[in-house]
């Protein structure tokens, strides 16, 4: 039994955003963009198809169209529509694969240029427009379905160039799947700006009509799923003990963290310090915090006999000198600033938050050690926003 209902997306300034929810939201999620003077109706077949291959579908009526709100004040300009996206995918539980038809490929890749990675896990544009099609937006349509105002008040005409460089940002698994456009005008076939998506795979579907959704279903589907299979695929990888340890460090990594940098001093004076998001609050009676510390990090000898040492916890302008304390520089401390703490440990003051400890504790863990320091003295600054790392990456807070 399918599992369907309708869904509401507050979109851009508030504005109503209807879609149909289908299957289980435990499932990998979709996002089906439909194109300019169509509606999700186009999407069914291919949101049933993808249901029974285990996804989780939501399919949305753009503003101006279907049962999605039609602004009073015609608001349908390029950046509303952009806006709008970026609110869905916000509001989304996990990170979709966005697939988008005609303009909407246009949408889509404005909406994910700067944050791709925070937004979606894939992207598949169906016949994404080019500038000849726009020529012929309106034309043919089921009036009905849509308000013609958008068609005076979407104004893209000098886009090419803003995509081109969006779609280079975007290093998302992609895919381009076009009709009958490739076959009858190869110029038209495709826009210049999917050229510059770094991760790009296309297929021309032989045969398909304009709207390959509806006239290719079958062989559509075949290929979308095909594609999902391999970039996103629905099995849960899984760590057993001695099994690689590769995967077991990419669950960790499901864990999100903020970044350190512990620093010391050595026996000869020289300042020490590695990047580190294994850190954690211990007890508030006494004050106690710890460090997990590789074995094999240049800086874990000195660090296991220190007496004193800072936890500097970094915020988002810090990446840079979050990159140079993780590498093998020798000399980490000739660009960066830093100063001597109250307490004896070198300190980078420009960081979200300090803590000056005393050693503690120092527990063997495996590959690593746990380094536990007693908090002297903390400082924050309550203006700045942390650096974060999620699955290999760093991130940034996303405000809702």
């Amino acid at each position: 039994m399918s599992l369907r209902y309708v869904r509401e997306f507050k979109g851009f300034a508030g504005i109503r955003i209807e879609a149909d929810d289908v299957g289980s939201a435990d499932d990998p999620s979709i996002v089906l963009l439909h194109g300019f003077g169509q509606t999700r109706k186009v999407w069914e077949d291919v949101a049933i198809g993808l249901e029974q291959a285990g996804r989780h579908v939501i399919n949305v009526d753009l503003r101006g169209h279907g049962g999605s709100e039609w602004p009073s004040d015609a608001r349908y300009d390029f950046t509303a529509y952009v806006e709008d996206l970026r609110a869905v995918l916000g509001q989304m539980r996990t990170r979709p694969v966005v697939v988008a038809a005609s303009h909407s490929a246009w949408i889509a890749t404005m909406a994910l240029a700067e944050d791709a990675a925070t937004l979606a896990s894939g992207l598949i544009f169906v016949d994404p427009a080019t500038k000849r099609m726009s020529a012929a937006l309106g034309q043919g349509l089921n009036r009905a379905d849509y308000d013609n105002a958008i068609f005076d008040a979407f104004d893209a005409h000098d886009i090419g160039d803003a995509l081109s460089e969006a779609a280079a940002h975007i290093g998302l698994p992609s895919l381009v799947i076009r009709g009958a456009l490739g076959q009858i005008d190869a110029e038209a076939a495709q826009p210049r700006f999917v050229d510059s998506l770094p991760n790009v795979e296309a297929i021309d579907v032989d045969g398909g009509g304009l709207l390959i959704v509806a006239e290719r279903a079958e062989t559509f589907n075949g290929l979308l799923i095909d594609f999902l299979e391999r970039k996103q695929p629905r099995f849960i990888p899984e760590y057993r003990s001695g099994s690689d340890a590769r995967t077991l460090r990419d669950a960790m990594g499901c864990f999100a963290t903020g970044v350190t940098i512990i620093t010391a001093h050595a026996s000869d004076g020289r300042p020490v310090g590695l990047t580190a998001n294994s850190f954690t609050s211990v007890s508030l009676d006494p004050p106690l915090l710890l460090v997990c510390i590789a074995n094999n990090s240049g800086s874990a000898e000195v660090l296991r006999g220190i007496d004193d040492f800072a936890v500097n916890v970094l915020q988002i302008g810090q990446q840079p000198v979050s990159n140079l304390f993780a590498g093998k520089s020798e000399d980490r401390f000739a660009g960066t600033r830093w100063e001597v703490g109250e307490y004896g440990a070198p300190i980078l003051p420009s960081s979200l938050g300090i803590f000056e400890c005393k050693r503690d504790a120092l527990h063997e863990a495996g590959d690593h050690f746990i380094l536990v320091g007693r908090v002297e003295k903390a400082s924050f600054e309550p203006r700045r926003d942390p650096l974060l790392y999620f699955r290999g990456k760093y991130r940034r807070l996303h405000f809702t």
